[in-house]
Formats: structure tokens, sequence, C-alpha cells
């Protein structure tokens, strides 16, 4: 059994899950994950927007054109309520968006 950080866990689980796109903003509350991200860069794309607003949204558009949960993240704090808009969107065209 090897041993391997939180962050590399949580991207095994999203690969899955069949995630094969994540959108985010990197911060101090979500460093672990980033590194996860770029332990498994061969099978999950990470894509780092500008404001978590976009990464929101980027993740529903995803979702509706794919078929598959859409994933976006930002970092705590004000990181997380720019969320909103884009899981709003994804509500209310019901399509499934981890955030």
């Amino acid at each position: 059994m090897t041993k391997m950080i939180a962050g590399q866990a949580l991207i095994k689980v999203l690969e899955d899950w069949d995630v094969d796109h994540v959108y985010g903003v990197p911060g101090g509350s979500i460093n672990h994950t980033v590194e996860g991200l770029y332990l498994e860069k061969d099978k999950v794309k990470y894509i780092q927007v500008r404001h978590e607003e976009v990464g929101a949204i980027a993740a529903s558009a995803d979702a509706k054109f794919t078929g598959k949960i859409g994933v976006a993240f930002g970092s705590a704090g004000p990181g997380a309520t720019h969320l909103f808009n884009g899981l709003y969107d994804a509500k209310m065209d019901h399509v499934p968006v981890l955030a």
C-alpha cells in the first residue's frame, strides 16, 4: 500500500466519478487539493480561473455539455461565496455540480 496526501485521494475519488476537468482558484485553504491535482494531472485537468464565479459557471457549463458532474472550488471565506451564481445556474438547469 502506497501513501498519498489527502488532496491526491480526493482527486482519485473524482476520477472514479468520471470527472475530467476541475475549475478553481488556488488559495491557502485549498493547497493540498491543488497538489493532488498536480499529482494526478494525467487524469484530471485543472483549469485555473481568475475568479471563483467563472469557475462555478464553467463547471455548470461542463456538466450541461458532457452530462458528467462539474467540479469547481474556491478558497475559504469570501471565495466560497463567489461560487453562488454558478451553483444557482446549475440548480436552475438541473445539472450536477460539486463545489
